[in-house]
C-alpha cells in the first residue's frame, strides 16, 4: 500500500508547477530533520544536497546518473575491464525478460533510478510474476519527483541484467562508497551486509588512509575497528579521484572481488541528502569539504 501511495504522490508532483520544487524541498527538510535548511547560503553537506537538487543539474549528470549510459563514459575514462558484465537487457518492458536465458545467479536492475534492484543468488526460486510486477511498477516511475532529484527527471527507462557479484570469503558483497570533493576522495563510507539484511548491515566512515572516522550513520550497527583494508584500496581511491574530476562533489560507488574492482555507479544525491550523522555537528564537518561555488548553477 506505501509504495501505491508513494507512486501516486510522485505521479502528482511531477505535473505541478517547477515554482513548488524549491517550497516542497524546503518543507520536506524541515520534516526529516526538524528545521528549514538554509538553500541561499548552504553550509552542512545535506543542505548543500537540497541545494544541488533545485539548482545543480545538467545534462552530464543526468548521463552519469543513468545506469546504462554511464557505462561509455567509464570505458572513456578509465576501461571496460572495471564494468559489471551485462548478462540479460536492456529491457522496455519487464514482460520481454527470458528468465530461462539467464545464469543461476544475476542481479536485475532499472537504470533510473535508485533502489530499483532483484538479487537473483540461487539460493532461492525467484517469484518470477512478482518480480515482473515489482520491476514493471519501478519502470513506469520517474524517481525524479519523489524528493526532486532532478537528474533523474530525463532518464529513459530500462530493466537489464547484471553478472552476480560475491566477495567468496566474506561471502557478501561490500560496498565502498567514495565521497568526492573536487576531485579528491575525503572519506569512503562502506557497508558490510546491505544485500541480506539491510536493517542488520555495518556501516561506517573511514578516511582517505582507510582509519574509522569518529562519525556515524544514525539507526545502523558500527563497523567496529577489526574491519580489513583491501589490498587493491589504494588502486580505488585512485580510480575514485579520476572519476570525479571535474565535480564539486560526487560520490563514486564501487566494489572489490577477488582483487578486481568493478564499477558501481555515480551518486550525486545519496539518500536524497535524507540522512542523519552521529553526532550531527559532522554534517556540517562534511559540508565544509564541498565548495559549491564550482558548481555550475542550472535553472530549474
Amino acid at each position: 500500500m506505501k509504495n501505491g501511495l508513494d507512486d501516486l504522490a510522485c505521479s502528482l508532483k511531477r505535473s505541478l508547477p517547477k515554482s513548488f520544487y524549491r517550497p516542497y524541498v524546503r518543507h520536506q527538510y524541515k520534516r526529516y530533520f526538524g528545521v528549514y535548511p538554509d538553500l541561499d547560503d548552504p553550509k552542512k553537506y545535506s543542505e548543500k544536497i537540497q541545494w544541488v537538487k533545485l539548482y545543480g543539474n545538467t545534462p552530464l549528470k543526468t548521463k552519469l546518473a543513468d545506469k546504462l549510459a554511464v557505462r561509455d563514459w567509464i570505458r572513456e575514462r578509465i576501461g571496460e575491464e572495471y564494468l559489471v558484465p551485462i548478462v540479460g537487457g536492456p529491457w522496455k518492458s519487464a514482460k520481454e525478460i527470458g528468465f530461462d536465458s539467464l545464469p543461476e545467479r544475476y542481479v536485475l536492475k532499472t537504470n533510473h533510478g535508485s533502489g530499483s534492484v532483484i538479487v537473483v543468488d540461487g539460493r532461492k526460486p525467484l517469484d518470477r510474476k512478482e518480480a515482473v510486477k515489482k520491476l514493471d511498477r519501478w519502470l513506469h516511475t520517474n524517481y525524479a519527483f519523489y524528493s526532486f532529484e532532478l537528474q533523474y527527471r530525463d532518464i529513459e527507462p530500462f530493466a537489464y541484467a547484471e553478472e552476480y557479484l560475491e566477495d567468496e570469503v566474506l561471502a557478501e558483497l561490500p560496498d565502498y562508497k567514495f565521497f568526492c570533493f573536487d576531485g579528491h576522495v575525503y572519506c569512503c563510507y562502506l557497508i558490510f551486509g546491505r544485500r541480506s539484511h539491510d536493517e542488520k548491515s555495518r556501516r561506517g566512515f573511514l578516511d582517505r588512509d582507510f582509519k574509522v572516522l569518529p562519525f556515524q550513520r544514525k539507526g545502523y550497527h558500527p563497523l567496529g575497528e577489526d574491519v580489513e583494508r583491501p589490498e587493491n584500496y589504494d588502486e580505488m581511491v585512485k580510480l575514485a579521484e579520476k572519476l570525479s574530476e571535474g565535480f564539486s562533489h560526487v560520490r563514486v560507488d564501487l566494489y572489490s572481488v577477488k582483487g578486481k574492482i568493478y564499477f558501481g555507479e555515480m551518486t550525486f544525491t545519496g539518500s536524497s541528502g535524507f540522512w542523519r550523522l552521529e553526532p550531527e555537528d559532522y554534517d556540517r564537518v562534511l559540508g565544509d569539504q564541498w565548495d559549491l561555488h564550482t558548481e555550475q548553477r542550472m535553472p530549474l
